[in-house]
């Protein structure tokens, strides 16, 4: 039986200016649109609609607008007031691994990596919410988000419940446009010039999220749209249609650098057009002259000339002389004159791929010689398709994943650890940095981790996942609340996260014993500053002064500040730290020396000179290339006197950076 309390639409008059907007919707779709305030009537357009004059096209502008958009712009611009803490009793491999996985809103933690990884990302993947109504609405705070993240996740007192964002809201399609803009415009920073955007979303908003990355990243960037069979039955609560696939769209950084997406490597009845072989390995032979008649020697007159050829080895030169008798020009066999795909200069630097032979007609043709293997032993690839039909994609294989590694079905929709690999596999290599800002149970790290084993790469990932509050009494988040419990760990999906890896670490160790690369990661935490905020209190100067004689907050650990510090810096998070007691002080040298850091709480006036000595010869020892910093806790000093004696030395022997916090 339904309650009509003072809330309930059945317990007020009715709301007139809602059935207007419905009757405006039906005659006209057109007008309605989403405002500051929800539901809104496009007055202009209604304007134009009725013959109105006076509106014109000045003020129309190709692209994408919303409420709320040059805020969003602003937010990615509006620097951090928090920091990352080191969790290393949560981690795996803490000394060793060059892998993290980040605790936080994922908005501040890209603007707090901009200085340590800018322009070193090689692929980012995400899988943002899909705006269905039921996902998390990342609810970004322009004053203060720290403040608002530590809230929302029930870190300090006055929590507030995370809420979800339906289409009766009335600003269905603006708060997720909001939430998405500035992530992406930080995310693209972080990318190296060869790198790669991969987005998963389906139909609800792919034309809002190509609308918002083409100009972000320029139109030029977007590469094309995969379609991947996820659900092969089709959803079921579909209307019309039932949906079977998911989008993932693709950009680059710049189309102009080679490189960004390398393509999948060949197998099955690809392999067997490789028919001939040489000293150098199989090859096919693919003719040199171009195809498309659209290129000929009036488009391309450069690409239009005579080659030569060796009746006796089927060997090719630009120029003709007693040997090379056998002219070939790039016609086809009907007469119609195309031109060649390479140039002068590349045959010339290229001649030994080059290889001639007669056909049966009596003419002659020219191949290039194509190798299954480069020279640097990886084998031939191939363009990857817009489709993705391989069963193992579907979204029943990331269950069964996570079910058989963590025991329950924890997430209802994760991806398939198969599809991430795929990715991963033509858009990284070597010891590239793989991202992703919305993690969820940590599939893409499960993913490198595996696809390192297959090709013996040493990837790295960095992955970022908000601690989303887990409750028992939510049907769709039980199990995952319960799988907690289990753990004794807090009801988050960050700590699914975590332990997602740890025991995909192992799997991957178990399935294959003589793989010895990277299964750890660090853990650290979104937290505010370790530097205090100066914030006076008018009705007593005298305290406030008091309390921040120390300019670090109480309780906060030399690791704490020493992280901080290489964020500041633009130093990488898993680079070596190494620690001496020199004077009875630990003094940390970080990245062999860039950084040298003495956090002690004491430095006397007797400690000043072998304090300054004992770094200096480390330094010295260390012989760190380009200029070094050091830093020392402010309040730790005795007096100025110290502080200055301490920096004089320093800087006499090379040690120009010196600071204090």
């Amino acid at each position: 039986m339904q309650i009509i309390d003072a809330a309930s639409h059945l317990a007020q008059s009715a709301d007139l200016v809602s059935g207007n907007i419905e009757q405006l919707k039906a005659l006209f779709p057109e007008l309605i649109t989403e405002g500051p305030n929800g539901v809104s009537v496009n007055v202009d357009v209604l304007k134009a609609l009725v013959g109105d004059r006076s509106i014109t096209d000045t003020d129309e502008k190709y692209g994408l607008n919303w409420h709320g958009k040059r805020r969003a712009r602003q937010l990615a611009l509006t620097p951090s007031t928090g920091t990352l803490r080191p969790c290393p009793e949560e981690s795996v491999d803490w000394d060793s691994t060059q892998n993290l996985m980040i605790e936080g809103d994922n908005l501040e933690v890209l603007k707090l990596l901009q200085k340590s990884y800018a322009g070193k990302v090689k692929l980012i993947y995400i899988d943002p919410p899909y705006n269905t109504g039921k996902d998390f609405v990342y609810p970004d705070n322009f004053q203060d988000n720290i403040k608002n993240y530590l809230e929302l996740t029930g870190q300090v007192e006055g929590g507030q419940k995370i809420s979800s964002n339906t289409e009766a809201s009335g600003r269905f399609h603006t708060d997720w446009l909001n939430m998405i803009y500035p992530r992406l415009k930080l995310a693209r920073n972080l990318l190296r010039d060869d790198g790669a955007l991969f987005i998963s979303i389906d139909d609800g908003e792919i034309d809002n999220l190509k609308k918002a990355c083409c100009e972000i990243f320029g139109e030029e960037t977007f590469v094309g749209i995969l379609s991947v069979l996820v659900n092969p039955r089709g959803r079921h609560l579909d209307k019309f249609i039932a949906q079977t696939h998911d989008n993932v769209a693709v950009f680059v950084k710049d189309p102009d650098v080679a490189g960004s997406i390398v393509g999948m490597a060949k197998e099955g009845a690809m392999l067997e057009e490789y028919d001939k072989e040489d000293e150098r390995g199989k090859y096919r032979e693919l003719g040199l002259r171009n195809r498309n008649q659209a290129f000929n020697p009036v488009t391309r007159p450069n690409l239009f000339f005579p080659l030569y050829v060796e009746p006796s080895t089927g060997r090719v030169s630009l120029g003709q002389d007693h040997r090379f008798t056998e002219k070939v020009l790039p016609v086809t066999a009907d007469g119609v004159e195309t031109c060649w795909t390479w140039g002068r200069e590349k045959i010339e630097a290229e001649n030994e791929l080059l290889t001639a032979s007669r056909m049966s007609d009596g003419t002659w043709r020219v191949f290039r010689k194509d190798y299954l293997n480069g020279e640097n032993g990886e084998t031939a690839s191939t363009l990857a398709k817009s489709i993705w039909l391989d069963k193992e994609f579907n979204n029943d294989y990331g269950r069964k994943s996570i079910k058989e590694l963590l025991g329950a079905p924890v997430m209802d929709f994760p991806k398939s650890p198969f599809l991430i690999q795929r990715i991963v596999s033509i858009a990284s290599r070597s010891s590239d940095i793989v991202m992703d800002f919305f993690a969820g149970s940590g599939t893409t790290g499960h993913s490198v981790m595996a696809q390192n084993a297959i090709d013996g790469a040493r990837r790295r990932y960095i992955l970022v996942q908000l601690p989303e509050p887990l409750s028992a009494e939510v049907k769709e988040q039980k199990v995952a609340a319960e799988f907690c419990d289990a753990l004794q760990k807090p009801r988050t999906i960050a700590e699914i996260t975590k332990e997602r890896l740890r025991r995909a670490g192992n799997k991957v160790k178990e399935d294959d014993p003589l793989f010895s690369g990277d299964t750890g990661f660090r853990v650290f935490k979104l937290a505010t500053s370790n530097i205090q905020a100066w914030n006076p209190n008018p009705s007593d100067l005298e305290q406030t002064l008091f309390a921040h004689q120390d300019h670090l907050v109480e309780g906060r650990t030399e690791s704490d500040i020493l992280y901080e510090l290489l964020l500041k810096l633009g130093l990488d998070l898993c680079v070596p730290i190494d620690k001496r007691s020199i004077q009875g002080k630990d003094v940390h040298s970080v990245g062999g020396g860039v950084l040298m850091a003495c956090l002690a709480e004491h430095i006397t006036r007797d400690d000043v000179e072998p304090l300054a000595q004992g770094i200096v010869a480390w330094h010295e020892e260390l012989q760190p290339v380009g200029d070094a910093t050091c830093v020392f806790r402010d309040s730790a000093f005795a007096d100025d006197v110290a502080k200055t004696n301490l920096a004089a030395i320093l800087e006499q022997h090379g040690i120009q950076n010196v600071r204090s916090l």
